[in-house]
């Protein structure tokens, strides 16, 4: 079920009465539960099973973490939950991607093996890092493990995060459903805003500069150089306002309802640096990396080389966790190395800042998305061709809507290091708000662009 359907307006207004007047908090937490499974199976029912199996996995590792202090037997509770996680994941994700990748070196030989040819189940990558988050909490002693089956299984289901984040950790969404909150008027309003904001993002933005965007990379190189550009800065704007929107629309309904996520993007365009970017974008994913897979492999604390190896394999498993393609390798393989370049040259004073520090992770970071938006790599090597002049006999398209929105994304977050930084912030009693939800969604409204797309970070 998509956040722009009619069918989730109808089931989230259900679940906004139900948590407003149900007389218990276990009552509306069951409700919430039964919600988020209906959101869930909506696209497909059958795949409900890898959900519970890990909810059931997990929340007994949690139990039997809580119950021993022996480290052979909490080392082995974290294996299973490991095994069991990562083998899902594996299996429907990646299985196929090394059999294909495999079968080509084996072919010489005479073996062909075959491919599983599962579906990827929406939003298996993200559940599985969120849940992971906690059994590893929890087995690092930093936190208490539940022994409450509902309040985890909703931890794990909540729907307005469940098939595309923000990843929610544990330690900051648990103590939360035990303080039985509720929607009030002033999280309704903030929420609601919020809420309008991402939809308004998604529906009129990113959906409509993707016609643009989808010609352009379908026949990579077939265009001239300033068009070529002008698709991949407008991808980089259909990306932040597609996921960014969905990131505000999954806030917006969860504080709508009473519960608070951390923010997941940053104006990321206002980056000086790869590093900065990485603060500023997916903030849930980049956070998870550095805590569960940066740092454990001995972060900086290990020396220089060490510090770089340690940067290339969190990217390259961040670029593989996006998706079981090459060009999602070379994707991560690229930010990896380009975060190592700059940690190198900040160990000799050298300071990313200021319209420098812009322009270079602007185009680091617009360079990136040629492979991760591509088909393949040898789209993306047409594409990055067209770009750079190598290959640029192609014909000119100037898209007006596609301009507008890259200009309008770029103005908007030069705004924000001005005094028109206090827009994000105004009351929420202030006239300004009603005229400004109801100006976007008319703009939705006025302009439809037919049957919505799925979120791009649906696939992952």
């Amino acid at each position: 079920m998509l956040f722009t359907q009619i069918e989730f307006a109808g089931l989230f207004l259900v679940c906004l009465i139900a948590t407003r007047w149900l007389p218990s908090a276990r009552a509306r937490q069951s409700l919430l539960l039964l919600a988020s499974y209906y959101f869930y199976a909506f696209w497909d029912w059958r795949f409900l099973g890898l959900i519970l199996l890990s909810t059931g996995v997990d929340y007994a590792v949690g139990v039997g973490l809580r119950t021993t202090n022996a480290p052979r037997r909490r080392r082995a509770f974290l294996v299973t939950s490991l095994v069991v996680n990562l083998g899902l994941l594996v299996s429907f994700k990646y299985f196929d991607f090394f059999v294909e990748s495999l079968a080509a070196t084996l072919a010489p030989l005479g073996w062909n093996p075959q491919g599983l040819d599962l579906v990827l189940p929406i939003g298996i990558s993200f559940y599985t890092f969120q849940t992971l988050s906690y059994t590893i909490d929890v087995y690092r002693g930093r936190l208490e493990a539940t022994d409450d089956p509902l309040e985890f299984a909703l931890f794990v289901g909540f729907f307005p995060q469940l098939v595309a984040g923000p990843i929610v950790r544990a330690s900051h969404l648990l103590p939360q459903f035990r303080q039985d909150r509720g929607p009030t008027l002033e999280r309704l309003l903030v929420g609601f805003r919020q809420f309008s904001f991402g939809f308004f993002k998604k529906v009129f933005i990113a959906d409509r500069v993707a016609v643009f965007v989808d010609g352009v990379f379908v026949d990579a190189g077939a265009f001239g150089m300033g068009t070529t550009w002008l698709a991949v800065a407008a991808y980089a704007v259909q990306i932040y306002a597609d996921f960014s929107g969905y990131s505000d629309m999954a806030i917006g309904a969860a504080r709508m309802l009473g519960y608070d996520f951390d923010e997941n993007f940053r104006h990321p365009f206002r980056a000086t640096s790869l590093t900065d970017f990485w603060h500023r974008w997916h903030i849930s994913l980049s956070t998870w990396l550095r805590d569960y897979l940066y740092i454990p492999l001995g972060g900086s604390r290990r020396g220089s080389t060490r510090t770089y190896v340690n940067l290339m394999l969190t990217m390259l498993l961040g670029g593989l966790w996006h998706g079981a393609a090459f060009h999602f390798l070379v994707w991560g393989a690229w930010h990896g190395s380009v975060l190592c370049i700059e940690r190198w040259l900040r160990g000799r004073n050298f300071e990313f800042a200021g319209l420098t520090g812009w322009v270079w992770s602007m185009l680091v970071v617009l360079v990136g998305w040629v492979f991760f938006r591509a088909q393949d790599l040898d789209a993306a090597r047409r594409m990055l061709a067209a770009m750079f002049g190598v290959e640029s006999a192609g014909i000119d398209w100037w898209h007006p809507f596609a301009i507008g929105a890259v200009a309008v994304v770029a103005l908007w977050h030069v705004a924000l290091g001005t005094r028109l930084r206090a827009l994000r912030s105004w009351p929420v009693g202030s006239w300004l708000t009603p005229v400004l939800i109801f100006f976007l969604l008319g703009l939705c409204l006025a302009f439809p662009v037919g049957n919505p797309n799925p979120f791009i970070y649906f696939q992952f």
